[in-house]
């Protein structure tokens, strides 16, 4: 990040290509949606360049990256939330009458494992995002494996000790949230057994 302060776009190709994938994948388990978090993440290393001049080793790259990316995907949440968007069909009622076809993705088969498998990664996403911000946030950050306690009670912007309890109670919500999943292979909402 010192060579990019210093305008070295070879280094920020380098920042980008090391770090776009992790970016994505937290802004992603957060918005649910793969065009917004690539787009998002693009914006993340646009304000990452754009602020470069600003840049201080005060703490690891990593922090100051996702805390930029915990910012602007929170500013997308309040977007969104101020900005809901419309249905396409309500701006045409006259397809109101009319069923929704769903068509077979025939490129793939996926044997029953997949399919379970897949049902019990959404049940666990939908765990996730039920979990107050700064769980759901912290959460996501201690599953990138390269991002320490310490670096992300400085995203979060908490004490070290507020952020082990934060990811604490995550994961005992989670695990009392996917326990009835888990054993039963049906999922209850707001399920607390």
């Amino acid at each position: 990040m010192l060579r990019v302060k210093d305008g070295d776009m070879d280094a920020f190709e380098l920042l980008v290509e090391r770090y776009k994938r992790p970016v994505i994948n937290f802004i992603f388990r957060t918005l649910k949606d793969a065009t917004e978090a690539e787009d998002l993440a693009q914006n993340v290393f646009v304000q990452v360049h754009k602020s470069a001049h600003r840049y201080k080793v005060t703490a690891k790259f990593t922090t100051w990256l996702f805390t930029i990316a915990r910012n602007l995907t929170l500013n997308e949440i309040r977007r969104r939330t101020r900005h809901p968007a419309s249905s396409m069909d309500a701006a045409h009622p006259e397809f109101d009458d009319q069923p929704i076809r769903q068509y077979e993705d025939n490129r793939t088969a996926s044997p029953p494992d997949a399919t379970l498998s897949g049902e019990l990664e959404d049940k666990i996403a939908e765990a996730v995002a039920a979990l107050p911000e700064n769980q759901r946030t912290a959460m996501l950050l201690c599953q990138q494996g390269d991002v320490s306690y310490e670096d992300i009670s400085s995203i979060i912007g908490c004490t070290l000790s507020a952020t082990k309890s934060l990811i604490h109670r995550a994961r005992e919500t989670l695990k009392q949230q996917l326990k009835p999943y888990l054993r039963t292979g049906a999922w209850r909402e707001g399920a607390q057994h």
